[in-house]
């Protein structure tokens, strides 16, 4: 269990494969991010995961209170890299805080590998 949220009606727990998934989600759906990579290189190259393990390309660490993530993602090839790193960041920060309530202390996006664009 990585947050519990105490309501009117109960406890909501939310688990931090969940977080993970959800963070994964809304880093694909960002412009210019072809999808999540694995954490490790291998021989190389990235590994681009498939729609359904996202979730293998976040990683979580808890500090104290704190949150911090690394996001491992490929991006299209000609893109601006800067540009899409900033937008996967706000939209992370802004999901996970406007749809779970929760406050990241650092979001770390590590860009993995680049792939053409279909």
């Amino acid at each position: 269990m990585l947050r519990e949220f105490k309501t009117t009606l109960g406890t909501v727990d939310v688990a931090k494969d969940v977080l993970a998934t959800y963070i994964g989600l809304s880093a694909t759906n960002c412009f210019g991010v072809v999808g999540m990579s694995s954490k490790t290189i291998k021989d190389g190259f990235a590994t681009l995961l498939g729609r359904d393990s996202v979730s293998r390309g976040v990683e979580i660490v808890e500090k104290g209170d704190g949150l911090q993530v690394n996001v491992y993602v490929i991006v299209g090839y000609g893109t601006k890299i800067s540009e899409i790193a900033n937008n996967v960041i706000q939209r992370i920060q802004y999901n996970v805080q406007e749809y779970l309530g929760l406050q990241l202390d650092s979001i770390n996006l590590v860009v993995q590998g680049v792939r053409i664009l279909d």
